[in-house]
């Protein structure tokens, strides 16, 4: 195996059977991490659940609360995971090869935090940006956050 051969494989991940195990296995606890925050622990803090259905709809125009349900947790059961595995953790081993799990699975969150309250949110959906920075964009930071730290833990521990 050459050098370079022996860095790819270091740098992404090995597509094997159980790549999809940990991809579905990551996102289904992050979702669930995601769905206490928002929904139990939120309201405590702001007075109100998180409901990123409520941006579903409005980026993409319909008011089916259960397609916007189950497009966020689709995304976030899937496609997010995907996003950690092929494009977060490859970068972070390229740039930052020693950084601490942890604060790889933070930036991660950060980064889906701003995909969503930035890109979605006020590039598509027409809203200010990280809606206006209110109270419940921090909350929303946390979760994002929360959600990231799982799916990298997870995956880890899936990996060993």
């Amino acid at each position: 195996m050459s050098m370079m051969e022996m860095q790819k494989s270091r740098i992404f991940p090995e597509i094997r059977p159980s790549l999809g195990r940990s991809i579905i296995l990551s996102g289904l606890a992050a979702d669930i991490t995601w769905e206490i925050w928002a929904r139990l622990v939120t309201p405590l803090w702001i007075g109100g659940p998180l409901e990123p259905a409520a941006l579903v709809q409005s980026v993409f125009g319909f008011n089916n609360l259960l397609a916007a349900e189950a497009i966020h947790a689709i995304v976030g059961i899937l496609f997010y995971p995907i996003g950690y595995l092929f494009v977060a953790r490859p970068l972070q081993r390229l740039m930052f090869p020693t950084l601490p799990l942890l604060l790889t699975g933070m930036g991660f969150g950060v980064g889906l935090w701003v995909f969503a309250l930035y890109v979605m949110a006020h590039l598509f959906g027409g809203q200010p940006a990280f809606l206006g920075f209110v109270p419940l964009t921090w909350a929303s930071l946390v979760g994002h956050i929360l959600f990231g730290t799982v799916v990298a833990f997870v995956i880890r521990q899936i990996e060993r």
